[in-house]
């Protein structure tokens, strides 16, 4: 097995304990990572501490740093990604995509403006907002897009001129640590620290009095803990949590056109995409139509492991995931769900889950009233749009949804309805570096991305002159 190590204080740290790391295509550990100790997150947010006031001198040196993260990680790519599908499951050449990804991001991030705002001016009087950093951050991030979300936390905060303590999730730690590896030389000592291990690690770096932010993505219950952990000492927190968006196709489409994008914007990464589609509400003239395009892709994509290059949906990344999805399903089944495509585990090892599609399912069932997150889509009719919109709105998360028509205006009308932070239309999953990214109710507080993303790492600060 490769060796993995902690990047604390800018040194390798093999950690007195390990943890295995599954392959979710076969159900097996194939690697193991440090289980990083109390006494060495005590390390790593002492030195992020120590490394901050220097760091936050030199605006020129952070840019550079950015771009030369992005470079050194484009050419290491090919390692990188086949890691990334070895711990995830996502096919290989998605995995691919999602290096160059978090590419993009630290040099999209590098070329952002800090800028000193001048709200008045009168002779040597003046008022002006700048922005400054927060200190060490706390980044926390999920198992479906482990080194993208790495990289939407990391640049920005660096950038801003902060000190980080990454922590990614045990289910897929090793690609964070390579990442900690392949960056720890381009940075002062300190400046950035990638620790791993399991849930306690988490609540360490939340509640650790030093950290004066916390930047996490992952579900909702654990959001909230991270809230209420933060809170007595009155931590600033951005935090991107789950979604149960929905999409809502007018009976004015093309089935055929928009079937292919539709299945996508569902079952990409195996439906663990924090803003896939989740619930597909179409009208009913168009619905049966729909719901045959849904069924005939589903029976055709390959599934099987990610570094089969014709593979084109991977396992579920874990067993608690997994078991979940088989729950939902089974249990739409029990309460008169209708399978149009899929339904069933794959034979063999590994956390593979035939791409389901459903009808006949109420609001209620589980499958629609919950996040799955998973490669099942429940598909319902509806008669009214404002039905629809009522049905698509009736839940607590508001993190994306989309809207579906032959009429562009319309669809941006109908999207303006939505209670998310996101609306598309005519498109899914389509994020963009430029644009803020978060949720609506318990989807979220805060945004990532662009200059609302960098924000959230600053502290506004008025020089008031007379």
């Amino acid at each position: 097995m490769d060796k993995f190590t902690m990047t604390i204080a800018g040194e390798p740290f093999a950690g007195t304990a390990s943890f295995p790391v599954t392959n979710p295509a076969t159900g097996d550990a194939f690697a193991s990572a440090p289980e990083c100790s109390r006494k060495e997150l005590e390390l790593a947010v002492d030195s992020a501490g120590s490394a901050f006031r220097a760091w936050t001198r030199d605006e020129t040196r952070r840019r550079q740093a950015l771009v030369a993260s992005a470079d050194a990680l484009q050419a290491s790519e090919s390692e990188l990604a086949r890691l990334l599908t070895e711990e995830q499951g996502k096919p290989l050449q998605q995995a691919r995509m999602e290096i160059l990804a978090a590419c993009a991001i630290f040099r999209h991030t590098a070329s952002l403006e800090l800028p000193v705002e001048v709200l008045k001016r009168d002779g040597p009087s003046r008022i002006e907002v700048h922005r400054r950093p927060l200190g060490v951050v706390g980044a926390i991030t999920p198992w479906n897009y482990p080194m993208l979300i790495a990289a939407a936390k990391l640049a920005p905060a660096l950038l801003a001129g902060n000190t980080v303590v990454l922590k990614p999730s045990p289910y897929t730690p090793l690609t964070t640590l390579r990442l900690g590896e392949t960056l720890r030389s381009l940075f002062p000592r300190g400046v950035i620290n990638v620790v791993s291990g399991g849930d306690p690690l988490g609540a360490w770096i939340t509640e650790n009095p030093a950290v004066k932010k916390i930047a996490f993505t992952g579900s909702v219950a654990t959001g909230k803990k991270v809230a209420a952990s933060a809170a007595p000492d009155l931590k600033r927190v951005t935090l991107e949590l789950g979604g149960n968006d929905p999409a809502i196709v007018l009976a004015d489409v093309d089935p055929a056109k928009i079937g292919r994008a539709l299945f996508w914007g569902a079952f990409t990464n195996s439906g663990q995409v924090c803003t896939a589609i989740k619930r597909l509400y179409v009208e009913e003239p168009a619905f049966e139509a729909i719901v045959r395009e849904l069924a005939a892709l589903a029976a055709t994509v390959k599934v099987g492991s990610g570094l089969d290059p014709e593979v084109q949906l991977g396992p579920v990344n874990n067993a608690p995931q997994y078991r979940r999805v088989i729950e939902l399903v089974d249990d739409a089944r029990a309460t008169g769900a209708r399978v149009r495509a899929g339904g069933g585990r794959r034979e063999g090892t590994g956390y593979f889950f035939e791409p389901t599609v459903l009808t006949d399912v109420r609001d209620e069932t589980r499958i629609v009233a919950e996040e799955q997150f998973g490669p099942a889509l429940p598909v319902l009719p509806f008669t009214r749009l404002d039905d629809a919109l009522q049905r698509a709105n009736a839940t607590h998360f508001g993190l994306s949804a989309s809207v579906w028509t032959s009429d562009p205006e319309r669809g941006a009308s109908v999207a303006a309805q939505l209670e998310c932070g996101t609306a598309w239309v005519n498109q899914h999953i389509a994020l963009s570096p430029l644009a803020p990214f978060g949720g609506s109710k318990w989807s979220g507080i805060g945004y990532e991305n662009g200059r609302w993303g960098l924000d959230s790492f600053c502290q506004l600060q008025v020089i008031n002159v007379r």
